[in-house]
């Protein structure tokens, strides 16, 4: 196993110094398309077996639900993958440019940063989408897919790697770790440094602490989406039903998933109410602090600290009443994770110092919070979503796969 990673590792690093244009890149990309639909069988049938398995293991509905393929999801893979080579190559770009007094002709240039780890969970998607926006932006990258997901994500990079092929191209620029044995992690995070340059996580809290622990490489990712959805005095109350119900339910097994509602105490009965109706009538579960249990249902279950800062992943919600618009600051930026987090009100001021305040990596007015996704921010797709306060923070699309170095130029200048 040690030799095979370390082997895996050495590819990569070759990878990188191949000579790539944008017409390349674009061309593998069409063709991955054009292998995707003459294979879209295959990869049916090769998703059916993941989806068999997860059954006899007895995984959470939730996590079968990120697994299964269908038409329509190969279709949103495909429509990905256009929309990235729609997008502008990222690589060689002039950034900045100045001349200084000392003579000194400075450039900044957009370069890859180098090559990248993505170990994920469940989803096939991230293998088509991680690939195509590494690939773009010019990283190697090394895909350690959940053994839930084998069957799906060793065809989708098995399709990649012919495209490189039939186009002339280094094939290692995607490579996919096809050992299922659980500590290929533990060494890809401790010992392979040396090959290296990011690791992102993309799965769930256990394996993402797991990457934070471990690493001894830099990391793009969030652990966790304990995203708000806050309804202001001022907000309109059409609105605050369609988004919070939206927000939390439209898929509750997304990271962007808002899992805790911040209701103002002056709407609670005047609309409030019909918003926590709304939901439970669909299948959610409330959870309240003690005024909303008084004021919408004294059955629903209390409230726990340990609510405050829970991902649900599903029709779960814990609500709270604040008193004004600085406690709901103060309430998201103590229990909230830093990913995406919304305020509904028709007040621009309260807007603003919303969006100005919470220290979320995404902050939202009047908007669902799952439109935290790199494919609605016109990215094209995302290799995963960062809560770092360093950046990329926020989607991590093509844009911000990239590093940049100082090209200087003079005419023969010494310092004096």
């Amino acid at each position: 196993m040690k030799s095979f990673l370390i082997n895996i590792g050495r590819k990569s690093r070759k990878a990188l110094t191949f000579p790539l244009t944008t017409k390349k890149k674009d061309k593998v990309l069409k063709d991955y398309i054009q292998l995707i639909k003459k294979n879209k069988e295959l990869i049916l049938k090769e998703n059916t077996k993941d989806i068999k398995n997860a059954y006899k293991k007895k995984l959470k509905d939730n996590l079968i639900k990120r697994l299964f393929l269908d038409e329509k999801k190969i279709l949103d893979i495909l429509s990905s993958i256009k929309k990235i080579i729609k997008l502008r190559d990222p690589i060689n770009i002039v950034l900045e440019k100045w001349k200084r007094p000392n003579g000194l002709n400075i450039s900044k240039i957009s370069i890859p940063i180098g090559v990248m780890c993505v170990i994920y969970e469940s989803r096939p998607n991230v293998t088509s989408d991680v690939a195509s926006l590494c690939f773009k932006s010019g990283n190697p990258v090394i895909l350690k897919g959940g053994s839930e997901a084998f069957y799906s994500n060793l065809i989708l990079s098995k399709l990649f790697r012919k495209s490189l092929k039939k186009n002339k191209i280094d094939e290692n620029f995607i490579q996919f770790i096809d050992i299922k044995k659980r500590n290929v992690v533990d060494f890809v995070l401790a010992k392979m440094s040396k090959f290296i340059d990011v690791i992102i996580p993309r799965g769930g809290k256990g394996l993402v602490k797991k990457v934070l622990n471990l690493s001894s490489v830099p990391i793009i990712g969030h652990l966790e989406g304990v995203c708000h959805t806050f309804v202001d005095k001022d907000a309109n109350s059409k609105i605050a039903k369609n988004v919070v119900y939206n927000a939390k339910l439209r898929n509750t097994a997304i990271c962007g998933a808002t899992e805790t509602i911040l209701l103002h105490e002056k709407i609670i009965k005047k609309f409030g109410i019909s918003i926590l109706k709304k939901l439970e009538e669909n299948g959610c579960k409330i959870i309240g602090d003690n005024k909303i249990r008084k004021l919408y249902n004294k059955k629903i279950q209390k409230a726990s600290i340990k609510d405050w800062s829970t991902e649900y992943l599903s029709s779960i919600v814990s609500v709270k009443s604040v008193k004004n618009l600085d406690e709901a600051i103060n309430h998201i930026n103590k229990y909230g994770t830093m990913h995406t987090d919304c305020i509904i009100t028709q007040n621009k001021k309260s807007a603003e110092k919303f969006l100005k305040s919470v220290k979320s990596s995404i902050a939202m007015h009047n908007t669902s919070t799952q439109f935290a996704d790199g494919g609605e921010f016109g990215f094209g797709g995302e290799v995963g979503i960062s809560t770092n306060t360093l950046p990329p923070r926020g989607p991590v699309g093509l844009n911000q796969l990239i590093s940049y170095k100082y090209q200087i130029s003079s005419n023969g200048k010494i310092r004096k």
